[in-house]
């Protein structure tokens, strides 16, 4: 099996803590991880932004990136969502069951 950790941001925490609980819930992931707030500074319609963001970590399946990618996007009230996935190359084994275990 391969596992992934997706990560996005958003800019209100219970925004980022609604759309965790949703992930969870529906098992698209194992966990999400809520850091922040974060100073993001990024280009966006030709000017330099700067903006505070809450950061989540999502861990998963690989085979669960595309549902997960879609609930994203639709929860999401950006234009375009930060959404980046990693390959987990190690990890424990006994986390990586427990990821498989909780996830559809």
């Amino acid at each position: 099996m391969s596992y992934i950790m997706v990560s996005t941001t958003l800019s209100d925490k219970q925004e980022a803590e609604e759309l965790g609980e949703n992930i969870v819930k529906n098992e698209l992931g194992a966990c999400v991880q809520i850091m922040g707030p974060i100073t993001s500074i990024y280009s966006w319609d030709g000017q330099v932004e700067r903006s505070k963001e809450y950061l989540c970590f999502i861990k998963t399946k690989k085979e669960l990136y595309d549902e997960l990618e879609d609930m994203i996007k639709e929860f999401h009230p950006y234009d375009t969502p930060e959404i980046i996935a990693s390959d987990i190359v190690e990890g424990s084994e006994d986390y990586l069951d427990w990821v498989e275990n909780v996830t559809s």
